[in-house]
């Protein structure tokens, strides 16, 4: 494992290609997957099976998405609410988070407050074909041809590669090469599909509009794949609420833990561990770390005389216990201390912090 240690990137790069070689090269790889989720939260990896030809391709179909007329995008809208979470979001209708619903009333309150600063930017969430739960809103075929062909076929890319990431993981943990895996049928991930449109910079600057707040992910582990843009931020776990830049690296999965990997890896996140006065220990597995999209370094930050900002696409995917999974810790991760967090299914977890995106 190699980290640039630059002030452009300070987050770990794992070569993925002796993932498939002999037993001491897969497990080095474990441990340096581990060892960057327990330091950081997030590594870049690289040399991975996705070939760069997919990901060119994946990053074609989604700007074909929304370059098509608003109207079009709309036939495939998100559902109203929370529970569905899939189909076409249009800007301002999700407001990114890291606040958990509480009670119904001081909900309605905190949403109300984080909806004064709208997130400038579209998505398009698609989940499996086969979760009945969870069904994807397709625009017709008519208005992209093969969109949802491709699509489908790059969700299943993504769940074997992540598959391959969890395999690690758990190996990394000391645990049976599949003990992580067999809790995701890949029923419950999600593709993503985003595009952060042109804004004026003044209006993130004065805090009037932003493009994606501070938050941690919901799922087991995230895989995003971003364009030349720039713009994501992960906080630096040894001050919080300092963020540093997660340079874009050519066709390199940026990885980063969810909170139901810490859950599961009784993690502690920095900003904890500094508020109750703890180091972070070998039982403080794995962290899901805060991260934010604001600005782009300065040298590509704006575009023409009115200082907008460029156009930005992601493609995150998020990997997802299956519903009724119960997560709680690890024995091995536990150590002396008790477990940092009560049992709770995913689908829980999901309600509380859905409740509060829309």
């Amino acid at each position: 494992m190699t980290t640039a240690m630059d002030q452009t990137n300070t987050i770990p790069v794992v070569d993925f290609a002796r993932w498939n070689s002999d037993g001491p090269s897969r497990l080095r790889v474990a441990r340096d997957i581990v060892d960057a989720c327990q330091k950081v939260g997030f590594v870049y990896i690289i040399n991975h099976s996705l070939p760069e030809s997919l990901l060119d391709e994946a990053f074609h179909w989604s700007q074909l998405f929304f370059d098509l007329p608003q109207e079009e995008k709309l036939k495939a809208p998100h559902p109203e609410g929370w529970a569905i979470h899939r189909g076409y979001s249009w800007p301002g209708l999700e407001k990114v988070s890291g606040l958990e619903a509480t009670s119904a009333d001081d909900d309605q309150e905190r949403a109300k407050g984080l909806r004064e600063v709208p997130d400038i930017k579209e998505s398009y969430d698609i989940g499996s074909e086969n979760n009945p739960t969870q069904p994807n809103q397709w625009i017709p075929d008519e208005s992209l041809p093969e969109f949802r062909s491709f699509m489908t076929h790059f969700y299943r890319e993504c769940f074997h590669m992540g598959g391959e990431i969890l395999q690690a993981l758990a190996i990394g943990l000391n645990l049976d090469e599949n003990h992580l895996l067999n809790k995701h049928s890949g029923l419950n991930n999600q593709l993503r599909l985003l595009h952060y449109p042109p804004v004026p910079a003044s209006a993130l600057e004065d805090n009037r509009a932003a493009r994606c707040p501070a938050h941690t992910d919901w799922s087991s582990i995230t895989m995003l794949f971003q364009d030349d843009c720039g713009g994501l931020e992960v906080e630096d776990v040894h001050r919080p609420g300092y963020f540093v830049p997660a340079t874009p690296v050519k066709n390199a999965i940026v990885m980063n833990v969810g909170d139901l990997l810490q859950r599961w890896s009784n993690g502690l996140c920095a900003a904890w561990s500094t508020m109750l006065g703890c180091l972070l220990t070998d039982a403080d597995r794995l962290r899901s770390t805060s991260h934010r999209v604001t600005l782009p370094p300065l040298a590509d930050r704006f575009e023409g005389q009115e200082r907008m900002t460029r156009r930005r696409f992601s493609i995150p995917y998020f990997l997802s216990p299956d519903s009724d999974s119960v997560i709680e810790c690890i024995p091995s991760c536990r150590g002396e201390e008790p477990a940092k967090y009560e049992p709770i299914t995913q689908a829980e977890y999901n309600r509380m912090r859905a409740s509060m995106q829309y």
